[in-house]
């Protein structure tokens, strides 16, 4: 995908998977949600397997995996084909650095490669660091619009 001497940005593979799911378990504490995070790494290997989800990772040149995007297609009745990022994550290590756009460009790029006319997300409104990260990439947040959701 995008490459600079000292990262890269590439598709996930399963041998990614605890990466991802570290990462994330680091996004559920800094949003002060660790109690609510239950995934396991085998539901995350068992998933990915299975074509549930993608992910794109950024390593460095020692292969630690210090970003990550989790994504998945799903279909917008009013626009057609969209892509869904359900996660977005950068070690603070690496944070302020251009990295986090490179990911954006390629995830919009992943989308865009697919026929999608859309990418959504969720984010909690306190995390101001991302909110103006997305505002500052001309990204709509959206006010009027509610999440739902049901236990199954």
């Amino acid at each position: 995908m995008s490459a600079t001497p000292d990262y890269r940005i590439r598709q996930a593979t399963i041998d990614d998977v605890p990466a991802l799911h570290r990462l994330v378990a680091e996004l559920a504490a800094f949003v002060g949600e660790s109690d609510a995070f239950t995934a396991t790494v085998e539901q995350y290997a068992t998933d990915f397997r299975e074509g549930f989800y993608e992910a794109l990772v950024a390593e460095n040149g020692e292969g630690h995996v210090f970003g990550m995007a989790l994504y998945v297609w799903v279909y917008s009745t009013w626009k057609g084909r969209m892509l869904y990022l359900e996660d977005f994550v950068l070690e603070p290590a690496y944070r302020r650095r251009g990295i986090g756009s490179a990911f954006w460009e390629a995830l919009q790029e992943k989308g865009r490669g697919r026929g999608c006319k859309l990418m959504k997300w969720q984010i909690v409104e306190s995390n101001v660091s991302a909110l103006e990260f997305y505002r500052s990439r001309g990204a709509e947040i959206e006010d009027t619009w509610l999440n739902g959701k049901q236990w199954l």
